[in-house]
């Protein structure tokens, strides 16, 4: 991906998420801009939302930003020069709680004691091993 295309995204990013923080309440649920993906000819870009709830409550968080694309859309062209705004397109971006996910696995693992051969167990596997 070229430098260009890398600033782009990094700079929807920015812009989309300091509108979104401003323009909308979510009431309690956690909601972020993790990616902004811009294609190369500027005329599309998928925007992946981070959102900390259940998927009915992720559902309605994308459901309502992609209702309001066309008012970002419009925020986006008045902040950022472009030869063309892209159209953005909204998408749930899981990864954060599947690394949470992950985390408690291993924790819970961790927690688990570990099952240690008995000193009988050890001298009956030494006479398989020479035998």
């Amino acid at each position: 991906m070229s430098k260009r295309l890398l600033r782009v995204n990094e700079l929807l990013k920015q812009e989309l998420g300091t509108y979104i923080s401003r323009e909308f309440e979510f009431h309690g649920v956690l909601v972020s801009v993790h990616e902004v993906k811009v294609a190369s000819n500027l005329k599309k870009a998928e925007v992946f939302i981070g959102v900390i709830g259940d998927q009915n409550t992720v559902k309605k968080v994308i459901d309502k930003l992609n209702h309001k694309r066309v008012a970002m859309q419009s925020y986006i062209a008045k902040r950022v020069t472009m030869k063309f705004t892209p159209r953005l397109e909204f998408h749930s971006d899981d990864s954060v709680e599947r690394g949470v996910r992950i985390l408690s696995l291993l924790e819970e693992i961790a927690e688990q004691p570990t099952a240690e051969p008995s000193p009988d167990e050890l001298v009956e596997g030494s006479d398989e091993q020479q035998g």
